[in-house]
């Protein structure tokens, strides 16, 4: 079974884009060291978010980690600019690669660490040749659909995060389970006992736009 520590990865779908950059010093004061990235284009989901212009007029601002989730029709358009922007690891969605492994081989390719996204109805044993190959950096679960924020947890996804687990500590496969959606102090550590080690959380970090205090209470909980 891998052992890795749980890291927070806040997604600035929830932020205050009128302050932007300043919440993003704030969450990196907080210790914080992953940033999530979901970049919309009004067509795989119906929501508009932000494109590469804003990942690199943002890059210069912190030294976080960049991670970019592509809720797009097409990304295989946007892989290099995302390189160019400082990104770091990107994941894209099954339904929309018309070739998924050479999708996900690319993103390697340039440097960033490659993943995939299970949404709620999308099973993972699709993945187990790509897995073989360790091409699969991340893969990361959808615990609500796609598209907007603030959407409650879906109950069904604990016992995917946990078969998910458990099919690739079986096989010795090698890459970490990221999970997005719903996430608050009530439900993380069930995420978390489940074997979810990336934890991508939106409404319950930037809540109140008390950004030190919520980071903090997500800390203390998990014994960060």
């Amino acid at each position: 079974m891998m052992k890795m520590t749980v890291v927070l990865s806040p997604s600035i779908l929830a932020a205050d884009f009128s302050c932007l950059a300043d919440d993003v010093k704030r969450l990196e004061q907080s210790g914080i060291k992953d940033l999530h990235l979901d970049v919309m284009d009004g067509h795989f989901v119906s929501n508009i978010t932000f494109g590469i212009d804003l990942i690199k007029h943002l890059r210069p601002k912190t030294k976080m980690n960049f991670d970019a989730h592509l809720m797009v029709t097409n990304p295989d358009v946007l892989l290099n600019g995302l390189k160019e922007a400082g990104v770091n690891s990107v994941t894209v969605h099954v339904e929309a690669c018309k070739h998924l492994y050479h999708t996900v081989e690319t993103i390697n390719k340039l440097g960033m660490q490659g993943g995939v996204v299970l949404n709620p109805s999308t099973n993972f044993e699709s993945l187990k040749y790509m897995a073989e190959d360790n091409i699969i950096k991340k893969v990361l679960v959808m615990s609500v659909e796609p598209g907007f924020g603030g959407q409650a947890y879906l109950p069904m996804s604990t016992k995917k995060i946990k078969d998910l687990a458990n099919w690739r500590d079986e096989n010795n496969y090698n890459f970490i389970i990221q999970v997005d959606g719903g996430i608050n102090l009530n439900n993380i550590q069930t995420v978390v006992d489940a074997g979810a080690t990336d934890i991508v959380i939106g409404s319950s970090i930037f809540k109140h736009r008390e950004l030190e205090k919520n980071v903090a209470d997500f800390k203390k909980l998990l014994s960060l």
